[in-house]
């Protein structure tokens, strides 16, 4: 499987998780033929969202992860909101 396709497969789930399609995200979950594919997948579109945020909110990828970092700790200790809930 091709890197770009497995960021692609990665973005459509994130989309349809999103606009509530939750049948089709886990579809496009069982599409990666490999874990390993599954994982680059998602992690390529993480450097891709990330280097895309860093370049507009005009700070080091360094400030970026560790801002992300506090909002990631943040919302795990909070209960999730009606709008978090499938």
């Amino acid at each position: 499987m091709a890197a770009a396709d497995a960021a692609q497969r990665a973005a459509g789930v994130i989309a349809a998780r999103h606009r509530g399609d939750l049948a089709g995200a886990e579809a496009l979950l069982a599409s990666f033929p490999t874990e390993q594919a599954r994982t680059l997948g998602f992690y390529l579109l993480a450097e891709l969202a990330l280097g895309l945020l860093r370049s507009q909110a005009g700070q080091s990828m360094d400030e970026l992860v560790r801002e992300l970092s506090l909002h990631l700790a943040a919302a795990v200790n909070q209960p999730p909101s009606d709008q978090d809930r499938p």
